[in-house]
């Protein structure tokens, strides 16, 4: 057994919990029935980890089965690291009938002829989602199997989720995506999260969208009795209008970048400079989504919910940059930008 495979059985196990490892072993079945009822995972992970080697030599088990091993392991938990979201632009004619053995092929060879050395696994998962594993080297170097990078895209739709991706290898993924898909282009969709399933729900309109009503009620004034329930509904339909009825997708924040004008006129210091005052807000929560909701039907929060909010599920994004019509102070502010 080489270092590399010695090095992989380490990082897999001290990564896996202990009870998830004997459900992600099974699902693996490169080890036999009496092999997996000898190990016990009530034990230390040293102890565990020491066990997996010495099977995997008995095996003769190397990397390319332990990355199998791994991927079976994401797939069932993939909201572990932090994911980005991208689109694929301009389909051609021919881009909603690349299938899975065809896009394989495609991606592989495209992929192999911009790297020297990669490696690529391949597998898809049954929500009909295309996952890729890729060991990045370079001309020199030979594969990283312990910093992959995870892709999951879905055949017929023009969106890619990617994690663990550097600046060097994000050009090389995205022609190797455009050519295998039929798409001549692709961009950053500026959604990002550690929940894959959230990302993935919100960009993709999986979740229970609520329509305006064709006569919306105004809110009525403060009467006796009625009026506090009557505010009630009308607030909630207003709330679900802007973020979705039901079960959100538990997006964990937004970020907003502003580049406007400072404005105050007791501060002439900072309203008078040319160059744009600069911060950025960021908002946080378990659900996202779900607080800015009940913030809006319980009347914390005013409203109509202003288009800075509602347009996270709109646009599908949680980051955005806000600037300025013109040059001078008095200009008005922009909506975030596409």
């Amino acid at each position: 057994m080489d270092d590399t495979t010695k090095r992989l059985v380490q990082r897999l196990v001290k990564r896996i919990p202990a009870q998830m490892l004997r459900t992600t072993l099974d699902k693996w079945d490169r080890l036999t029935g009496e092999q997996k009822k000898s190990m016990d995972f009530t034990q230390s992970k040293w102890a565990l980890t020491e066990k997996m080697l010495d099977l995997c030599e008995v095996n003769g088990l190397s990397v390319k089965h332990l990355t199998e091993l791994e991927m079976i392991y994401i797939i069932d938990n993939p909201n572990k690291g932090m994911w980005y979201a991208f689109q694929l632009m301009d389909p051609q004619d021919d881009a909603h009938s690349v299938e899975l053995m065809q896009f394989k092929e495609q991606f592989k060879s495209h992929l192999k002829e911009l790297v020297r050395h990669v490696s690529i696994k391949i597998k898809k998962h049954t929500d009909e989602a295309v996952w890729i594993r890729i060991a990045w080297g370079d001309t020199f170097a030979r594969p990283n199997h312990l910093k992959p990078t995870y892709v999951v895209h879905y055949l017929q739709s023009p969106y890619v989720f990617v994690t663990s991706l550097t600046l060097k290898q994000k050009p090389l993924l995205s022609q190797a995506l455009v050519l295998s898909t039929r798409y001549q282009a692709i961009k950053d969709a500026n959604l990002s999260g550690r929940k894959l399933t959230a990302i993935r729900d919100l960009l993709m309109r999986k979740y229970q969208q609520v329509f305006p009503t064709k006569y919306p009620s105004p809110l009525p004034e403060n009467n006796p009795t009625i009026s506090s329930i009557e505010t009630f509904f009308v607030l909630l339909q207003m709330a679900c209008e802007a973020f979705g009825g039901g079960m959100l997708p538990q997006l964990q924040s937004a970020v907003y970048k502003l580049e406007t004008k400072f404005r105050d006129n007791s501060n002439k210091t900072m309203s008078e400079r040319e160059e744009p005052f600069k911060c950025v807000v960021k908002f946080a929560s378990t659900n996202l989504l779900e607080s800015f909701r009940h913030c809006a039907s319980s009347g914390i929060a005013s409203t109509p919910v202003t288009p800075l909010l509602s347009c996270i599920p709109l646009k599908g994004r949680n980051y955005f940059v806000i600037t300025d019509n013109g040059p001078g102070p008095s200009s008005q502010m922009r909506q975030p930008q596409n």
